[in-house]
C-alpha cells in the first residue's frame, strides 16, 4: 500500500506503540474482565528485549499507525510456535487508522521475515468471536484453522491457531 511503510520499532516509537496497541484491543472489547494484560500490552521494551517489534508509519507524517511482534519458538512471548515455526502477536492497528491496510501490512512482514529466516510456517492465534475483518484477513493471506493449537490462556478466553504453510508454492 502506498503512504505506509512497515519497519522496525525504535525506543522513540514505545509510548506510541502502547497507546495504540492498548486502545486497539479495548475497541475490540478484548480486555474486558481482564487483570494485567494492558500492561502486557503497554510493556513494548520487554516484547522488543524477546522478539522483534514491527510498526506500520504513515509515509506522509511518520506516524505510528499499528505494530506487531515476532517472535520465534522458545522466547518469552511464544505461544504456540513449534521448531521451525514463526509467530506474531499482539497484532494492532490504531483505532483510527482502520481500513487503510495497517494490519495486512504488517502480517505480511511477519510472514517475509518467517521466509526470510527459513521457517516452514507462522503459526497465530485469534479470540474465538474476534471480529469478522481480522479473521477474513488472515484467511486472505493463507493461514488455516489449525485446531490442535487451540488454548485457553484464562476461564472465558478461547484462542483458536491458526498456521501458514510456507513450504508450500
Amino acid at each position: 500500500m502506498t503512504g505506509l511503510r512497515v519497519r522496525p520499532a525504535e525506543p522513540a516509537d514505545f509510548p506510541a506503540v502502547a497507546r495504540l496497541t492498548v486502545a486497539a484491543y479495548e475497541a475490540d472489547g478484548q480486555l474486558k474482565g481482564e487483570h494485567g494484560y494492558g500492561a502486557v500490552l503497554a510493556d513494548v521494551s520487554t516484547r522488543a528485549d524477546s522478539g522483534e517489534v514491527l510498526v506500520a508509519v504513515d509515509e506522509a507524517t511518520d506516524a505510528v499507525l499499528g505494530s506487531v511482534t515476532f517472535v520465534l519458538p522458545g522466547t518469552r512471548f511464544a505461544e504456540l510456535s513449534g521448531p521451525g515455526e514463526a509467530e506474531f502477536r499482539m497484532l494492532a492497528v490504531d483505532p483510527g487508522a482502520q481500513g487503510r491496510g495497517v494490519g495486512a501490512a504488517l502480517a505480511r512482514a511477519c510472514v517475509a521475515r518467517a521466509s526470510e529466516l527459513g521457517c516452514v510456517a507462522v503459526v497465530i492465534c485469534v479470540r474465538a468471536g474476534m471480529a469478522l475483518p481480522a479473521h477474513r484477513l488472515y484467511s486472505r493471506l493463507g493461514f488455516a484453522r489449525a485446531p490442535g493449537k487451540d488454548w485457553s490462556p484464562a476461564p472465558g478466553v478461547d484462542l483458536l491457531g491458526l498456521r501458514l504453510d510456507l513450504t508450500r508454492g
